[in-house]
C-alpha cells in the first residue's frame, strides 16, 4: 500500500513510508491509518536518508509486527534489507547489482536489475 499512515502508538507518532505491507486483520478496522505493518519501504534521497536511517527506523523498530526495513538507494544501485531475526535482533542484509533482493517477510524475490529496470541516475561530475 501507498500513500497510507503508519502509526506508531508507543512514540505517539505518524509516518508516510513510500510502500507499506500489512498481513494482520487489525489493520482492516481502520482506513486512516496502519498500525501493524510486516514490510516498511523507504526509497532514499539526499534529503531525507538520514532521517530515514535514523531516527525514523528508530521508531519503526517499535512496531512489534514489523518483519523487515527495506532502503532503496536513487542515486545508485543498491538495497539495504533490515530484518529481524527470531532473537529481534535487526541484522543487515546488502543488496548489490547483480543480487536478487529477497522479502521473506511476504516471500518475494526480485532481482535488482529488474527492481532498477528504466530507472535513469543522474550522475553529475
Amino acid at each position: 500500500i501507498a500513500d497510507v499512515k503508519v502509526k506508531i502508538s508507543s512514540v505517539r507518532s505518524y509516518h508516510y513510508p513510500d510502500v507499506v505491507v500489512t498481513c494482520d486483520s487489525r489493520d482492516q478496522e481502520s482506513n486512516q491509518f496502519i498500525q501493524y505493518p510486516c514490510l516498511i519501504v523507504e526509497v532514499l534521497s539526499p534529503s531525507t536518508e538520514a532521517y530515514d536511517r535514523g531516527s525514523k527506523f528508530a521508531k519503526y523498530r517499535k512496531l512489534k509486527t514489523l518483519q523487515e526495513y527495506i532502503l532503496i538507494q536513487s542515486e545508485t544501485i543498491g538495497v539495504e534489507c533490515f530484518r529481524r531475526n527470531q532473537q529481534g535482533f535487526w541484522v543487515l542484509y546488502p543488496y548489490e547489482k547483480g543480487d536478487t533482493l529477497t522479502l521473506e517477510s511476504v516471500n518475494f524475490y526480485v532481482s535488482l536489475e529488474a527492481l532498477y529496470r528504466g530507472v535513469r541516475f543522474d550522475y553529475k561530475s
